[in-house]
């Protein structure tokens, strides 16, 4: 089945975690959630921490399952795999060279060893690597390490990448030329993305829609487009446009950072006490 592009490609339909702790209290991660991203969308998801952003990713992998609800997720395209994952952990193996560490995914899935070459070299030219295929991860510095992971990821030619703060702990100038490479692979490739971030500028420079969660138990609070024109272009937070989006994102955000800082507080002070 071939999806057509006003199908959604994710949707969640009332998706909600809850986690049982030793003590038997049970945490509210999410509670029901609807969500839907079409067919090469980008879409970002921020939110005050603890409210539910990385477990409502790994929901959509599979990596967590739902306490209730589901997760439909519709094939584009049944040839290739459904989703890959890049975390902010570079999750890659020390003992393994960059071109081996770029083409684990293609050796799981059986890729003939010339295509599985090809591919490899491919991703590792797109992501400026080529010169470094033979060198190991102990002498890469964190940025180019964080580009292994996303070679390997995009390697696999996945319909849907799934992105949790890959470049958090990048330096400032590291992060800028990594947004830039995502978004220009991404634009050309026209992959579907879900991208969880806390950086606000970071969520506008990369995305079609930005969607901020509610403090803890998450659920979506606003669902914003992101009408910047694309190819974007490194200057984009000069446009007065991105400002405004910024702003009016910061205003829906602040308000649940404000009510999960007081939660936390409160929840000390019942520990505390």
């Amino acid at each position: 089945m071939t999806l057509s592009t006003s199908e959604p490609h994710i949707r969640l339909d009332k998706v909600a975690r809850t986690y049982r702790l030793k003590d038997g209290r049970e945490i509210e991660a999410l509670v029901p959630t609807d969500l839907s991203i079409g067919v090469g969308e980008f879409v970002s998801i921020v939110g005050p921490s603890g409210c539910g952003k990385s477990t409502l990713l790994r929901i959509v992998g599979g990596l967590v399952a739902p306490s209730d609800g589901q997760v439909v997720i519709g094939h584009a395209d049944s040839t290739k795999p459904l989703c890959a994952m890049v975390f902010q952990e570079y999750s890659i193996f020390p003992w393994r060279t960059v071109r081996a560490n770029v083409g684990l995914g293609l050796e799981a899935m059986g890729v003939r060893k010339k295509e599985l070459h090809d591919r490899v070299s491919f991703w590792l030219d797109r992501v400026n690597l080529s010169a470094f295929e033979d060198v190991y991860p102990r002498n890469l510095s964190g940025g180019m390490k964080q580009r292994v992971a996303l070679a390997r990821a995009l390697a696999m030619e996945p319909e849907i990448l799934l992105m949790d703060e890959p470049f958090a702990a990048l330096d400032p100038q590291l992060r800028t030329l990594m947004q830039e490479q995502l978004v220009r692979i991404c634009e050309e490739e026209r992959r579907t993305v879900l991208f969880v971030t806390h950086s606000l500028d970071e969520a506008i420079t990369l995305s079609d829609r930005v969607v901020v969660m509610t403090a803890r138990p998450g659920r979506v609070k606003v669902d914003l487009p992101i009408p910047l024109p694309r190819p974007r272009q490194a200057d984009v937070g000069s446009d007065p446009a991105f400002h405004r989006l910024r702003t009016e994102l910061w205003t829906q955000l602040r308000e649940e950072v404000e009510l999960a800082v007081q939660a936390a507080e409160s929840d000390a002070v019942m520990r505390d006490g």
